[in-house]
């Protein structure tokens, strides 16, 4: 972790979290860089061009988008002509290709969450997305239908809530990211120097990108969760955020996405940063969540939880010394992107140590045991195992498993004056299955035993206090770890977090069962019938899928063969006839039992069959092949 530098790995540029001590945006001012963002825009529109008016005070650039020839070039306020039509907008999220042409999306509405050092952040809560060309006649009526449901697929994933942008604060890094940056990257635009981990309109952005000119205009918007609280304990005034940072690599749904790729990304991966503002004292704690980091997967077959596979083309059967160098390739690159960007490690790994998931945890344990790594350490507990009769006062056991290496990596602050005092020196690195209920609920006690001793250093807490005794600030903790929980959820799995009656209240509730039961069964439901057409949303969104108005889109109209959309309705049928047959007994109960018998095990063979091939029912993406990603 010595120096610190701009490190180029895989193409992409982001910031080590080393520590040479530049004096960076973290550390010291609170002025705005003098490579913001234009907060203020107006666009007008021409039936020939689009005009993106900069209304800052001082300025006179105007961005023009010709709408024939897709060329983006800047002029000045004169440009614009006086025909045109005129709105306010707040943002551009950039530009994209489908069947119709080129389309431009927008910020159309937006809502304050709060500052960072005195900069406002916003959530982005509304868009619209405007075509190029005025008219689609000269599309063939399947190309239109094309057409529309790559549209519908943009609003999929822009509908999805969580996007968030700075015009003039670069939320994509952390604190200390920040503070060990160089001045040359301080004088970078937003859209240069920003993590590439974490800005999802990366691909739209690519022609602004490519013309430094324009960076002005654009905005690197971040997917995840952000809420900023003013909060008090003893009379004492301070700014609590909480911060998620959710990866675009490898990004996508529950069952679709899992494990790493070759390049070592994981699946729903997401860094997540509290930070303490405090009489010019800034603080901030790190935590990452990713995939367990290896080659595997689990595709839904209308299973309640399917199986995970592991890739075949790992032999995980011999000695850990033994596995073949590269076999090891992708979770070594995980893990040296880790140590780079965060520091030393512990993995946590929650899952299951029997059952289904146990393979995974015994795999996870020797891949990481074959790094030979001092500076990553796993540490496996069996959530289910150990909480299980409510008895979620057992987590102390973790916490406690772990506390030494907590103390050793401490947090990052500086001081009022912009000096480091101290950094974080690593991270956990916290999973489960999905990364997402039980990952949460540790995250959120790491993050609380972490602020304890935040707010002590800083003199918010007497000698002796605890955090638990201050009962308005815990309530606040408290729900806003259980809404990242949920707005990771719904990010990820399509439904709300489980178990964040826990989160909330400290104690499991009968009432936090129901309601993790409905939304299981909401989740089962999203995961089989309707997450292939998330996927596919992302992907396009992305970039992993670029459309060619040349090619044949025939992979979105996959007809299935009669017997898949036959079984369904004989299953129903079936089922149908079986209960007006107890509702309407015949002559003779023999008579009935027949008839019931008849079409029960027609209904109960039909459902096994489907059952049997539960894969080829579900909804599965269209766009990527993800086989080929696992």
């Amino acid at each position: 972790m010595e120096g610190m530098g701009l490190v180029q790995r895989s193409g992409r540029r982001h910031v080590s979290a080393g520590v040479a001590g530049v004096r960076g945006q973290a550390g010291g001012g609170d002025g705005k860089m003098a490579a913001a963002a234009y907060e203020s825009l107006k666009l007008h529109t021409t039936p020939e061009k689009f005009y993106f008016e900069a209304c800052d005070d001082g300025s006179n650039d105007v961005l023009t988008i010709d709408r024939v020839s897709n060329e983006i070039t800047l002029g000045v306020k004169k440009d614009v002509p006086p025909s045109a039509v005129t709105r306010s907008v707040y943002g551009i999220m950039g530009t994209i290709r489908l069947v119709a042409g080129m389309y431009l999306i927008v910020i159309t509405k937006k809502q304050k969450m709060g500052e960072l050092f005195n900069h406002a952040i916003w959530k982005a809560t509304e868009f619209n997305i405007i075509s190029y060309k005025k008219t689609v006649l000269h599309l063939t009526e399947m190309q239109m239908l094309d057409n529309k449901t790559f549209l519908a697929m943009l609003n999929n994933v822009l509908n999805t809530d969580g996007f968030y942008f700075s015009a003039t604060y670069d939320i994509t890094h952390t604190l200390q990211r920040l503070a060990n940056t160089s001045p040359e990257f301080q004088e970078m635009t937003l859209l240069e120097r920003a993590d590439q981990r974490f800005v999802w309109n990366g691909h739209l952005l690519r022609e602004f990108a490519a013309q430094p000119e324009l960076h002005r205009f654009a905005v690197p918007v971040i997917h995840g969760f952000l809420t900023v609280k003013r909060c008090s304990i003893n009379g004492k005034y301070f700014d609590w955020t909480v911060l998620s940072r959710r990866s675009c690599f490898r990004a996508g749904v529950r069952y679709y996405v899992r494990g790493i790729d070759s390049e070592g990304h994981a699946a729903n991966f997401v860094e997540t940063e509290q930070i303490v503002q405090y009489n010019g004292y800034k603080v901030s704690f790190v935590q990452t969540r990713g995939s367990i980091p290896f080659f595997w997967s689990q595709r839904p077959n209308l299973r309640y939880k399917p199986k995970p596979q592991i890739s075949k083309s790992m032999n995980h059967n011999i000695p850990g010394q033994q596995i073949a160098l590269h076999m090891m390739d992708g979770f070594q690159r995980h893990f040296d992107s880790q140590l780079i960007s965060y520091g030393k490690q512990v993995i946590v790994n929650l899952i299951d140590q029997k059952g289904p998931e146990k393979s995974l945890e015994q795999v996870f344990s020797k891949m990481a045991s074959s790094l030979g790594n001092g500076m990553v350490k796993y540490c496996a507990f069996d959530f289910h195992k150990e909480c299980s009769r409510m008895r979620w006062d057992r987590l102390q056991i973790l916490l406690d498993r772990v506390a030494d290496q907590q103390d050793e990596y401490g947090y990052f602050l500086v001081d009022t004056e912009g000096k480091m005092l101290v950094q974080q020196e690593g991270t956990f690195r916290t999973n489960c299955i999905d990364c997402l209920d039980r990952t949460n609920v540790v995250q959120s006690l790491l993050a609380h035993r972490s602020l304890q001793s935040q707010l002590q250093r800083l003199g918010v807490l007497h000698v002796g206090q605890r955090i638990e005794e201050q009962a308005e600030f815990e309530k606040i903790y408290k729900n806003a770890w259980a809404d990242n929980a949920n707005a990771c959820a719904k990010q990820y799995a399509g439904t709300g977090a489980l178990k964040t009656d826990f989160t909330r209240t400290g104690k499991r509730t009968k009432w936090g069962l129901v309601m993790d039961g409905w939304n299981s069964m909401i989740r089962y439901y999203k995961n089989n019938f309707s997450d292939g057409f998330r996927q596919d949303s992302i992907d396009l969104f992305l970039g992993n899928y670029v459309v060619d108005e040349a090619d044949s889109l025939a992979l979105l109209h996959d007809q299935k063969e009669w017997r898949f959309l036959a079984l369904p309705i004989i299953m129903v049928v079936a089922f149908s006839m079986c209960i007006i047959c107890l509702l309407m007994a015949g002559d003779t109960w023999t008579e009935t039992l027949a008839y019931v018998l008849f079409w029960g095990s027609a209904s109960f063979g039909t459902a096994a069959v489907i059952l049997f091939n539960g894969k080829e029912f579900v909804d599965a993406p269209k766009l990527v092949q993800k086989e080929k990603m696992d």
